[in-house]
């Protein structure tokens, strides 16, 4: 057949244009990069015009430009398929077509319309429906609110909102419904707030994110008695949160009980295109109207939002505004009527049984990992999965702690709470980093806290998440488990010994998600507050930097950007192996050698000051002595030359030096008798704090040492292996007429400690000594 020629050349344009966009990598004349220098900036309009190559330019320009260059890793732009392009397609042919003329337009939008309402009705199970499309999901849910208003308010159209003074409308939503959706509705439709009925969910029995059935009963019967009319009730199939469907089956029970009107929402009902379908779920095809989101569910980009329902009275439907006589508004549903065709039913299914299949797949390997905690309301077919790490109360009675959980406010319980929720924040972020193609998130939830999801519908199709990824998500979720109980394990140990230390101040911040916070505590001396914050600052700032410098798998930071404690360090997520006492001992020999220096610096122009002429009064007092040893007739410039000739006079040249180190005044005669007999006793050295223990060979700071599993002690075997290391250390060849008497002393010492050792591991199987420390003693006896 053949193509209309404009046609043809749309979509040759649109995959032109498609292309040009999406190429990140395209190279700009340096004309272009001149022109849109300062792209943020607006400029006049060009009166000549431009070609569309130029105009497409600055488009790719302003999607990518300095954002790429900033965030080149984390930016990541939506990979628009081919069922992508048919949705573009379809907002340029909507403007094509609209300049048909009438007749034609209203034959090929009631086309469009009615076939993609009825392929969505068979696809979803909802018989005899109608649909409204849109592009803000909420606008489904307010035309309804006003068909229901015009259905139970008869006079509505005349009278207005005397009507509704008369007798106030109530609208139902749940407490786990999208936030500010309430408001929302009343700002729009005109109702003032009370107008609202948040019903809480389950706290008893049943799941926690279900829908009061119960105290909703009792709700609506309290409205009743004081004059009210329920109106309308807004029930989800998968909640925002944790995906959990509301019963709905006894919801329509009550709602045609008390002439009301059942509104479902929610991301299960994506799941009505399968085969399998839940008891709970497939209620949904008796409510009176749903809002479907297919964009998400199936990758399509700018493709509207869809209202089912169902209405006799069409008349209503039009002032409700859920109908339009206007052609053009029908063409909303063109995307979407190109992209089902592309898809095809075959292809709409497999890409939500997909996800599917990955929530399955995630859930039957949460299920083998310990400390994980999983939230779903049906195993076999939940398309969201929301977990948390949660780690039992081993080091706590239960019994005082069950006797504690009923009150929520207890300090205890909820310091715990909120470490549990920085902890799963931290997991979520760096499961969300480590597989981005995941697309998993963090979310707070009412009850459990701060939890990770991953909800497939939202985000596979769009980041082509595969198995492969799910594979990937759960070997770092492995990989963090470790780390996590590690680090809430110490954390109690971690305080305790920063609290004993001196020089040491444990500061509390729940929010930090790592092993702990310390600040060097600086002994002030009689200054102000801002000189003694700047000097704090000053050494926590270095005792950080040195800390950093040490070769350990640890983390030192100043803490999160916003909302952190000043002058602090802070330790982030810890190993099992980790040596607690010597990390803090560690900070604080750094923290007071670090003080102490500064403290030398600070008085070293006062101690200078006073040596000096501390100095130069003692050097005065010695000329004067000389003066005196001397006599008068030495000072007389004639006599004194001849009487120094013939009776020289000895006196040691007289001198002060000044030990920093010290702060003292000492003589220069022992310097000079030294340097008259050519040799000089070397200084001894400064002693200096090592800022970490001795350790094995490639082995880090902070780490316990490995011990073997005979039950060896350190002192018989550790100790004995550095005492050989330091004989290995010692001069290879000594001649005949070098001293003997230390090395002996120290080969006395080594055959002292070999017999100790033998002592010690006697009664042991000898294969269960260290190879190591072996290999070094018969070394030892053959040297």
């Amino acid at each position: 057949k053949m193509v209309d020629p404009t046609l043809a050349e749309m979509g040759k344009n649109l995959n032109e244009a498609m292309k040009m966009l999406e190429d990140n990598q395209r190279k700009v004349e340096e004309e272009n990069e001149k022109k849109y220098a300062r792209k943020d900036i607006p400029g006049p309009l060009q009166g000549s015009g431009q070609d569309m190559v130029s105009i497409l330019q600055l488009v790719q320009n302003l999607m990518h430009g300095e954002e790429e260059e900033e965030t080149s890793q984390s930016y990541r732009l939506q990979n628009v398929g081919e069922q992508g392009h048919m949705a573009l397609l379809g907002h340029s042919l909507a403007a094509y077509i609209s300049v048909l003329d009438r007749d034609r337009l209203r034959k090929l939008t009631t086309r469009i319309l009615s076939d993609t309402t009825l392929w969505l009705c068979r696809l979803f199970r909802y018989e005899n429906g109608s649909a409204y499309y849109h592009e803000d999901d909420r606008e489904g849910l307010l035309k309804i609110c006003r068909l229901v208003i015009h259905t139970r308010y008869e006079d509505y159209t005349l009278e207005g909102f005397n009507v509704l003074y008369t007798k106030q409308p109530v609208i139902y939503i749940s407490s786990a419904a999208r936030t500010g959706l309430g408001q929302a509705l009343c700002n729009q439709l005109g109702l003032p707030l009370s107008c609202m009925c948040r019903v809480p969910c389950n706290t008893m029995f049943g799941s926690q994110h279900q829908m009061d059935v119960a105290l909703l009963d009792r709700l609506i019967k309290d409205d009743v008695e004081f004059g009210k009319l329920p109106l309308l009730l807004v029930a989800n199939a998968g909640t925002p949160g944790a995906g959990h469907t509301d019963k709905l089956g006894r919801l329509k029970e009550l709602c045609e009980q008390y002439k009301m009107w059942l509104h479902v929402e929610g991301i299960n009902l994506a799941t009505l295109a399968l085969g399998y379908v839940s008891s709970s779920v497939l209620a949904a095809t008796k409510c009176d109207s749903m809002t479907l989101t297919l964009g998400s569910w199936l990758g399509l980009p700018a493709v509207p939002a869809v209202t089912l329902y169902r209405h006799e009275d069409p008349s209503l439907s039009l002032a409700a505004g859920l109908t339009s006589s206007q052609p053009v508004e029908k063409l909303r549903a063109l995307p979407l009527w190109l992209s089902l065709q592309y898809l095809g039913h075959d292809g709409i299914v497999e890409r939500i049984k997909h996800a599917s299949q990955l929530s399955q797949r995630l859930l039957e390997n949460l299920k083998n990992l310990d400390f994980i905690k999983t939230s779903v309301e049906d195993e076999l077919s939940s398309p969201v999965v929301v977990f948390k790490f949660f780690q039992e109360y081993s080091n706590r009675d239960q019994t005082s702690h069950a006797a504690q959980a009923s009150t929520i406010q207890h300090p205890i319980i909820s310091n715990e709470r909120h470490i549990y929720d920085t902890f799963n924040q931290w997991l979520g972020e760096q499961l969300a980093q480590l597989v981005p193609a995941s697309g998993v998130d963090v979310v707070e939830l009412e009850d459990e806290g701060t939890c990770v999801r991953f909800s497939p519908l939202l985000t596979s199709a769009v980041l082509g998440t595969e198995i492969q990824d799910i594979d990937q998500l759960v070997d770092c979720l492995k990989m963090k488990i470790p780390v996590l109980t590690s680090t809430l394990q110490l954390r109690e140990e971690f305080e305790q010994e920063v609290r004993r230390t001196v020089g040491l101040l444990y500061i509390e911040d729940l929010g930090w998600p790592g092993l702990g916070v310390v600040r060097y505590n600086y002994h002030s001396d009689g200054k102000d507050d801002d000189k003694q914050e700047k000097e704090l600052e000053k050494i926590n700032t270095e005792l950080l930097k040195k800390l950093n410098e040490l070769e350990s798998d640890l983390t030192f930071s100043l803490g999160p950007e916003f909302g952190g404690q000043k002058n602090c360090v802070y330790i982030g997520m810890v190993t099992e192996d980790l040596d607690v006492s010597e990390l803090v001992e560690t900070i604080a020999a750094t923290g007071r050698e670090i003080e102490e220096n500064s403290r030398l610096l600070e008085n070293m122009t006062e101690v200078v000051r006073k040596g000096i002429q501390e100095a130069q009064l003692q050097l005065q007092k010695a000329n004067e002595e000389r003066l005196l040893e001397e006599g008068l007739l030495r000072q007389i410039p004639v006599v004194g030359s001849v009487l120094n000739w013939f009776s020289p006079f000895q006196a040691s040249p007289k001198g002060r030096t000044f030990n920093l180190t010290a702060g003292s005044l000492e003589s220069t005669e022992s310097m000079y008798v030294s340097r008259a007999q050519g040799t000089g006793s070397t200084p001894p050295p400064t002693p200096t704090y090592s800022l970490a223990k001795q350790k094995l060979p490639g082995q880090k700071a902070f780490k316990r040492s490995l011990r073997s599993s005979d039950g060896l002690s350190e002192t018989s075997s550790i100790s004995h292996c550095d005492d050989l290391d330091k004989l290995d250390q010692r001069p290879p060849n000594l001649s005949p007429g070098q001293e003997q008497g230390p090395l002996e002393v120290e080969r006395a010492e080594e055959q002292k400690e070999v017999a100790e050792a033998k002592t010690d591991t006697e009664g042991m199987d000898s294969d269960k000594s260290p190879p190591d420390c072996t290999k070094v003693e018969d070394q030892a006896s053959e040297r």
